[in-house]
């Protein structure tokens, strides 16, 4: 038992110390620290960003998005929340 134990703690803290490693701000992913994100910079957070929708991003055409062009292409590249809440399902009806 206390093997299961501490195994599970030395798992529970290899993934605490990769998420604790995950970029989270823009300057954490400005690696170059220019002020702008390029798109390896961008895609090594954002894997599914293509390079079609980082140049219409890039508003200035600098070959970087600067924060407030960041800003525009995220909410057109996140789906629209739906307006209404799907009605719940029905009770199936018990087997007889």
């Amino acid at each position: 038992m206390k093997k299961i134990l501490v195994s599970s703690m030395f798992v529970l803290g290899l993934s605490t110390a990769a998420f604790a490693q995950t970029p989270t701000t823009f300057a954490d992913v400005d690696a170059d620290a220019n002020g702008e994100l390029s798109l390896s910079e961008l895609q090594t957070v954002w894997t599914d960003l293509t390079e079609d929708e980082f140049t219409k991003a890039d508003a200035d055409g600098s070959g970087g998005l600067s924060a407030t062009e960041l800003n525009t292409l995220q909410p057109a590249s996140v789906p629209a929340a739906p307006s209404e809440p799907a009605a719940p399902a029905e009770p199936a009806a018990p087997a007889q």
